[in-house]
Parts: structure tokens; sequence; C-alpha cells
């Protein structure tokens, strides 16, 4: 066991102790894994949905189930996109390939569980993720695949194991289940989470003004358009001037508009994005940009200080480690994604964020409803964002899957207002945080799927 875990389990030890009249009682927080289950869906796009120059038109989503002796099981979902984790291996086959790929990794990482015993999900990752990256290499047959393939590949494992945590610890908040090292990254109670409203390379002006009609004030927009990097500057400078003219002058009730940028990782140096930011200065949009996510590709290791815009890495944080660097870079925030690459992953980031009073948001990777509010509970208990006063976060899958409505349905807490949207904002309650999200609640629609409704323990 390293330190860290053994830390985190000592404290909670500690504070499981129970004095009774006449007893002494430990809680026993051991994940020991006897049976696992997998299954998944496909999800087909209402467009084709482009980013880091290319396009998806669907997404699978992976289901996780981890089994304890005791009858007790968590539950995951993981939305794949082999697009995000690695896109040159999306390149490399169809669609339907890489996305088989990626399933295929769950399976095998579901397997090694069986049979092992964890002291936490972060346990279990640290210890897994390894191996699983040297199984990935084998199975696609490319010795380079990225590392945020397979994290992408264990969201629903992750979860699955944080689920089942959150049973063996009887955890009654976020808190409590998060391992008492990583606490001081999940310090706040926000009460309003501002809604990133994702513009991608394609969607209709009207669709924009649409959005700030209905209250929207923080704008996603997606830069590093497909083509070399003089075509991509060139695509994304008019992109800007045009939304720009749509809604730079529009202000929402009672707020004033923001912009983000994400290129994913698609400039190739510091030169270019001073061009674009250069052009935003010159159309009068540069006094919006909050932060500017991720604009180099992955190899690049300029140092941003010096710009007069925040840069936030997402991508290229693959460990705590990689955390550091990129604070001694200049990077000024941390885009969290959990839904992405791992809550395991994700606490050990904020925690570095925490160190360094490193401000973080959370984005999307147009996940299902229930990974909303997995990522909504990151939102949600991380520090404000600067200029907010409220938590920060990104979510596009209500206007990019074709069958959205039936997948709200399947949410374990559907209708609930803290699931809605309202004025660009989402409005948490008391009952969102005492059901955390419902990242500790198996859905009825996928107990039956799964075949769970006879397991003895269910829900927390």
């Amino acid at each position: 066991m390293d330190r860290r875990n053994f830390i985190g389990n000592c404290a909670f030890l500690l504070a499981g102790y129970q004095l009774g009249a006449k007893e002494l009682t430990i809680m026993q927080t051991k994940l020991n894994i006897t049976g696992v289950r997998s299954g998944f869906e496909r999800e087909p796009l209402r467009f084709p949905f482009g980013f880091k120059g290319a396009f998806l038109t669907e997404l699978w989503q992976n289901i996780a189930v981890v089994e304890a002796e005791d009858g007790a099981f968590g539950l995951g979902l993981g939305t794949q996109s082999v697009l995000y984790g690695d896109a040159e291996a999306f390149a490399a086959t169809d669609e339907t390939t890489g996305n088989r790929w990626m399933l295929r990794l769950s399976e095998i990482a579901l397997d090694w569980l069986v049979g092992q015993s964890f002291e936490s999900p972060i346990d279990a990752m640290d210890r897994l993720v390894p191996w699983l990256h040297q199984e990935g290499k084998k199975l696609t047959g490319r010795a380079d695949l990225h590392i945020n393939f397979v994290y992408n590949a264990l969201v629903s494992v992750d979860n699955a194991l944080w689920m089942l945590y959150a049973k063996v610890q009887q955890a009654q908040h976020f808190k409590q289940l998060i391992p008492s090292p990583y606490h001081a990254a999940f310090r706040a109670e926000n009460k309003r989470i501002a809604v990133m409203f994702q513009i991608s390379y394609t969607m209709p002006l009207s669709d924009v003004k649409a959005a700030v009609e209905a209250g929207y004030f923080v704008f996603k927009i997606k830069t590093g358009s497909p083509g070399d990097q003089a075509s991509m500057l060139k695509q994304d400078k008019e992109r800007l001037s045009e939304i720009h003219q749509a809604i730079g002058a529009v202000k929402p009730a009672h707020r004033r508009i923001y912009y983000t940028m994400d290129a994913n990782g698609r400039y190739q140096s510091k030169a270019v994005l001073l061009e674009y930011l250069d052009y935003a200065k010159a159309i009068c949009a540069f006094d919006a940009i909050l932060l500017y996510e991720e604009p180099f590709v992955e190899e690049n290791s300029e140092d941003v200080s010096d710009l007069d815009v925040l840069i936030a890495a997402d991508e290229s944080i693959h460990s705590p480690e990689d955390a550091r660097r990129k604070i001694e870079l200049g990077y000024g925030a941390f885009v969290l994604k959990g839904i992405a690459k791992t809550l395991s992953l994700t606490v050990q980031i904020a925690q570095v964020a925490a160190e360094h009073d490193i401000p973080c948001l959370c984005s999307d990777l147009t996940v299902n409803p229930i990974l909303i509010d997995w990522n909504k509970l990151i939102a949600a208990t991380l520090p404000p964002f600067p200029g907010l006063d409220m938590g920060m976060m990104e979510t596009n899958g209500d206007m990019n899957y074709q069958n959205w409505e039936e997948m709200i349905e399947k949410h374990p807490f559907s209708g609930a207002a803290w699931t809605r949207v309202e004025a660009g904002m989402f409005h948490l309650d008391r009952t969102f945080f005492k059901h955390m999200g419902g990242i500790a609640t198996a859905a009825p629609f996928y107990k039956k799927k799964m075949q769970l409704d006879g397991f003895t323990k269910t829900d927390v």
C-alpha cells in the first residue's frame, strides 16, 4: 500500500470507530471484487460532431458492474469517445472498430478486478492503468496508444468501483466518500453552476442567438478547425468574428457574455495562438475571453505565463506530475474531466490545483444525463471560478444526441429541479447534495438491464 492510500485509510478507520456502551467497532473499507458484468448502448448523434479536426456520428455508452461477496454492487456508466482519447487511433480505423476496441478494453479491465482487493478506487486505478495500457497497445496494434484512450475506457469501471465504495463506507456526502488526503480540493458547496454552452464548428448562429435569449452567458467556442495550421487559423478567426458579431453586443439579464475557447491540442505553437488572440483584440472580442483551453499539441512545452489570457490545461494532464509541470509552464487553470479520465485521477489532479490555488472547471465529453451529474458534483464542490462567484461546467448532450429525452428518463432522479438548466445555470438544492448528484444511486433502468434486481444491497 502506498503512503497516500495508507494515510487516507487510517484517517477513515479512525473516523469509523463507534464507541458504544460496551464495545468498539471498526468500519471495514476494503473493496473485495467477486464478480463483474458489462454491457453497452449505441447512441446516435443528431449531426456529425466535430472537434480535434474530425467528426463523430455516435457515442457508445459503456455499462460496468462490480460485485462483492455480500451482495453489494456498484454500477457505473461511461461515454466512449475514441476521438477524444486518441485522435490518431480514431483516424486509423473506422468509427465502429475504434469503439469496439475501447469497449473490449473496459471488459479486460473488469476481468482483471475479479478476485482482487483494494483500499479504494484510486488504489485500484493506480494498480490497473499501467498494465491495461500495455493491453490496449496489443489490442489496437498501436504502440503509441495514448493514455487518455485507456482512461476513457475505464470511466464506467471506475464509476462502478466508486458506487460500491460508497456503500462499503456508508458515505452520506461527497467529502465522506473522497479519501481524506483530497478533502481540501472539494471544500465548497456551490448552489449555482454556470453552464458553458458549446458552439461547434458548424452550429447555426440562430442556435447561438437562441441560447443567449434562453439566458446562457458562458459560451465555449470550438477552435482547432480541420486542415493545416494556416487553414485552421483562418477558419477559427472567421468563426470567432461571426459569433461575436451575432452575440457580442447582446447582454443576458443581469450578466455579461463570456467566451472560452478549446482547441483540443490543435495549435502547434504559441505564435499561432498569439495571432488568434491579436485578431480577437482587433475585433473587440478579447475582453470577453474568460480562458483558452488546451491550445497546443501535447509535445509543445512553451511557457504561457507571458500571455494576457488565462490558459487552461485539459487533455495534456494524465497525472498529478503533469499537473505540476503545467503550473511551472504558466498554466493558470485546470479543466477536470472525471467523466472522461476517471474520477480517481480527477480527485488527484484537483488536489494539486488546491495546493497551488489553481481554479478548476469541469468539461463535458457529450456524456449521458447520469454522467452530467457525476461531473456536476465535482463542479459543485470545487471553489467558485474567479469572476463568476459560482462553479462552472460544460454540458452539450441535449444538443447532440438524437434520443436525449429517452436518455433523461434513465436518470435515477429524472425530473429533479437540479437536473435542468435555467437561465444558463444549474441551481442546486439540498437534495442534490444529499443524494451526491445520484452517483451512489443505481438507476432502476440499468439495474433491470444488468439483471441486478435480486441483489440484497441496492442503493445508499
